[in-house]
């Protein structure tokens, strides 16, 4: 099931919320070791999981995280603008119809073919929930490997700048046009989703 979700400033998440917050602990913080806030022990949020933030979460029939991506409007300080602007070779790029993609996440309890499904779900859910929401274009940062990825699932991306090594690893800045065709772009490569990923609006949590 795919959960469009808001998250209002709490001590704590729970629900579906609460799940995706653990498996981003577990994800950047556990297995790949990025410096960044936890709370309780458990939940990762750092300061851009405000109310302005929006998540696509994919979980089960109860409620377990499968796989998920935060985005944020780049109206406002966002990841690429606060911290990595230098992967830019221009100003990034900034406005309402552009979003910035952070802390795409795949359960680490999945095997290879669920993975696999399930980013391709999410995938497809991000040019959807796009279509139905006035986005134009999505921004990220990654790693060269999660690029070359991004780039191969048939959408129009193209970096922003050349890839530099920041804190020992080599990322990038990327745009991703999205436009009507940008379904059946991405189904031609392969990225079919699961379920049924026409977006509705957020719901608060």
């Amino acid at each position: 099931m795919l959960h469009i979700m808001q998250f209002g400033a709490r001590p704590a998440p729970d629900g579906v919320l609460g799940a995706m917050f653990a498996a981003r602990k577990q994800v950047f913080v556990d297995l790949l070791k990025w410096d960044v806030p936890v709370i309780d022990g458990a939940f990762e949020v750092d300061q851009f999981d405000d109310s302005h933030a929006t998540y696509l979460v994919l979980a089960d029939r109860q409620g377990a995280h499968l796989a998920s991506a935060r985005l944020l409007p780049t109206t406002r300080p966002h990841i690429l603008d606060s911290f990595y602007a230098e992967l830019c070779e221009e100003e990034p790029p900034r406005g309402p119809d552009v979003y910035e993609v952070t802390r795409f996440c795949l359960d680490r309890s999945l095997t290879a073919r669920e993975r696999r499904e399930a980013r391709n779900t999410l995938v497809a859910a991000l040019a959807e929930y796009a279509l139905a929401h006035g986005i134009a274009a999505y921004t990220a940062i990654a790693e060269m490997p999660w690029f070359q990825q991004i780039l191969a699932f048939g959408w129009r991306c193209r970096p922003l700048g050349l890839p530099q090594v920041m804190d020992g690893t080599m990322l990038v800045a990327l745009r991703i046009e999205i436009d009507a065709d940008t379904p059946a772009q991405l189904a031609a490569a392969g990225i079919v989703p699961s379920i049924d990923v026409h977006a509705g609006a957020p719901v608060a949590a």
